[in-house]
């Protein structure tokens, strides 16, 4: 019942720019961290940022400094700026969140698990 829904990839050259977006929408009772991953072709899934519900940041080195996440909790929306983009960028990107679907009560536990986007492509080429 709940999705995570991409937008915002293309194609772009290297040194330009783009925003992606990951919407959620569903039964949500609150939003705890959010991630982007990527995956390249022929490699493993790996972290590009993640924030935190507190708005805590992590970044991969290799991104640091030219990629920046952010959210809008009242949107439910999670963003990754990418700027000056390499074509070693290029990859599928996925918007992950771990979701309370309902908090603890004095009847039934929290509910709560992690979720992930179909993914949307990012590729950097002349």
């Amino acid at each position: 019942q709940v999705q995570l829904v991409e937008s915002g990839g293309g194609l772009v050259q290297p040194g330009g720019s783009l925003r992606l977006s990951c919407a959620a929408s569903g039964t949500i009772f609150s939003i705890n961290a959010m991630g982007w991953y990527r995956q390249a072709p022929g490699k493993q899934r790996d972290l590009v940022a993640s924030i935190t519900s507190g708005g805590s940041i992590n970044y991969a080195d290799n991104v640091k400094g030219r990629f920046a996440i952010s959210r809008d909790n009242a949107k439910k929306t999670g963003y990754l700026q990418m700027n000056s983009l390499k074509p070693e960028d290029t990859a599928v990107y996925y918007c992950n969140a771990e979701i309370t679907v309902s908090p603890r009560t004095p009847w039934s536990p929290e509910r709560r698990d992690t979720y992930w986007g179909q993914g949307t492509q990012v590729t950097v080429s002349s």
